[in-house]
């Protein structure tokens, strides 16, 4: 029989004999889930509590958790249901507590739809629910007689292996990333500091295990150092007034902020070119941090205290390439023994754990060919002689088109021809001159081009500076009145993440793709429409964000002081890509 029939009938049984059972759920999930199955344990105070995403190859798996009437329908056999469950917690999906199973309650089973969600993001994908796999929901409890030192995890396997996805989390906290359960995992609790409940295999270690982390940045403008920490842990060097607090409240935020960030500023320091130097803090925020995100939590929430985590930054400004940059770790503690840390440049991230007997995070300049941020140089206007030429022209058609007469009537006087035509020909040559040499007032299609493109390509690079009075000076060059701020503030929010707490993302190129030439009708200059597409990245807490915006404006260039300048822009369309 088809699958598909049979989990219909499957939903109408359950909906005609369990409706009690039959309700929505939400199920938090790990966006790499792809098992049949997925198993999400959570350990609380007094129980774990178990959901369950059961697909139909896993039914027969499954089987002692079915209600009677699909049991026998799938030819499992007659035994009733309260004979069939207890074996559930005791031979199938089964949690030891010193050797002994814990027993199961079943919360609730109902069917639902998978939730496919997007692998980068984690955002539930719009597909259509009639494409979504029909699958079972279920809630479990485990009870506990007392709390246990660990656990030990047992999959099903009586009745055929099954792949079965699982998170667990302790009090909250994810344990492990997300794996495929396989029978004989234990599971230390940490009861005291849950952050630090650990399976006893590598491969079950979540990716963001440690509670600090640091990383170095260096690029040719300046060297940033990232610090994360986790608040609970540093109260041990710091107090910062989280003695028996269960949460952070929003009201304490902003004073803790700023003692771990002056806390920070006196540690970890920084050598370039073997001189110690001092970083100005950028931002320090409170952080979500995800298998492969993270982001400033903004608007600010109450934090448990066991899961908070937050991040600062300190810059350090530079005139050029470093040859190196070295960071000193310097907490450790019994709890603070490894260190995750990486030195990242345009060639990419290199990773490595910082230890007590190796405490130096170490970036050595071997770039080969290293992209140093440049402005271009844009051909200038033509000069005010030049533009009063061209300006002058139809005069000069004029006086030739009278002089021709003139010439017409001399051909009558002998005496007079000569030194009239004489004249004619200076008149001529005048406005040839005057086509000619100020033609340039109105750029061809090529050199209008690389006018456009130099302009866009040196506003943008304004932005490699992080001081205001830099970008200012650098835009000027390119942009001139009302438009110098607008366009800074433009510029700058499209390069800003805003989950990143502001962190501005650095122009890698500027792609022009199409420009369209008009004579302006009151200017020397002209107009152009234009498509280009900014490319730009930022590393930041560990990963690299790609920032693509496509671009659609009219915009206005004029000379002004003998160089070609952006006067007017009006967008009409932006993309993010």
């Amino acid at each position: 029989m088809d699958n598909r029939i049979v989990l219909r009938k499957i939903i109408l049984w359950m909906i005609m004999f369990f409706p009690w059972y039959v309700y929505g759920d939400a199920l938090i999930r790990s966006q790499a889930m792809k098992a049949s199955t997925i198993a999400e344990f959570y350990i609380e105070e007094k129980g774990v509590r178990v959901e369950l995403e059961i697909g139909l190859t896993a039914l027969s798996a499954f089987r002692n958790l079915l209600p009677d009437p699909i049991y026998q329908h799938l030819d499992f056999g007659q035994t009733p249901f309260a004979e069939r469950f207890p074996l559930l917690s005791s031979e199938d999906l089964v949690l030891y507590d010193n050797q002994k199973p814990l027993t199961a309650i079943l919360v609730a089973i109902n069917p639902a739809k998978r939730i496919i969600r997007d692998g980068i993001t984690g955002a539930p994908l719009p597909i259509p629910e009639d494409e979504l796999e029909d699958v079972v929901k279920a809630t479990l409890f485990y009870p506990f007689e007392k709390q246990p030192e660990a656990l030990v995890f047992q999959a099903p396997h009586k009745y055929g292996v099954v792949d079965i996805g699982f998170v667990a989390y302790h009090k909250g906290i994810a344990v492990n990333d997300f794996r495929y359960l396989s029978s004989g995992y234990t599971l230390t609790l940490d009861w005291q500091d849950p952050w630090y409940s650990t399976f006893n295999t590598r491969n079950l270690r979540r990716q963001y295990f440690a509670p600090m982390s640091g990383f170095i940045y260096v690029e040719p403008l300046e060297v940033r150092k990232e610090i994360i920490v986790r608040p609970k842990d540093l109260q041990r060097w710091l107090d910062l007034g989280l003695d028996g607090k269960s949460t952070i409240p929003v009201a304490i935020q902003g004073e803790l902020k700023l003692k771990v960030a002056d806390f920070l500023s006196r540690h970890h320091p920084v050598t370039i070119n073997g001189k110690s130097v001092t970083g100005l803090l950028d931002s320090v925020n409170f952080l979500e941090r995800t298998l492969t995100s993270s982001r400033v939590i903004d608007p600010p929430a109450e934090l448990d205290i066991d899961g908070a985590i937050l991040g600062a930054i300190f810059v350090y400004p530079r005139a050029e390439l470093p040859d190196e940059v070295v960071m000193d770790w310097d907490l450790w503690d019994d709890r603070i023994k490894s260190v995750p840390a990486s030195a990242v440049d345009e060639a990419g991230a290199l990773p490595t754990y910082l230890q007590p007997d190796w405490q130096k995070l170490v970036w050595t300049n071997y770039l080969k060919n290293p992209t140093i941020p440049t402005l271009k140089v844009i051909a200038s206007p033509p000069a005010d002689w030049q533009q009063w030429l061209y300006g002058s022209r139809w005069l000069l058609y004029i006086i030739c088109l009278m002089m021709l007469l003139i010439i017409i009537k001399a051909a009558q006087q002998p005496q007079r021809r000569k030194p009239v035509m004489l004249v004619a020909l200076f008149v001529a040559v005048a406005a040839g001159a005057a086509s000619l040499l100020g033609k340039a007032s109105l750029p061809g299609e090529q050199r209008g081009e690389q006018i456009v493109d130099g302009l866009l390509h040196n506003i943008y690079r304004a932005f490699d500076y992080r001081e205001e009075d830099a970008i200012y000076d650098t835009l000027s060059r390119s942009v001139t009145g009302d438009l110098l701020t607008n366009i800074y503030l433009e510029t700058r929010r499209g390069l800003e993440l805003v989950n990143q707490g502001g962190a501005r993302a650095k122009v890698k190129s500027v792609e022009v793709q199409s420009v369209a030439l008009s004579e302006a009708t009151q200017s020397d200059g002209f107009q152009a429409d234009v498509s280009w597409i900014v490319r730009g990245s930022v590393g930041h807490w560990g990963h690299v964000h790609q920032r693509n915006n496509q671009y659609q404006a009219k915009l206005m260039i004029e000379p002004v002081s003998e160089q070609w300048k952006l006067t007017s822009m009006t967008v009409i369309h932006e993309e993010r890509l």
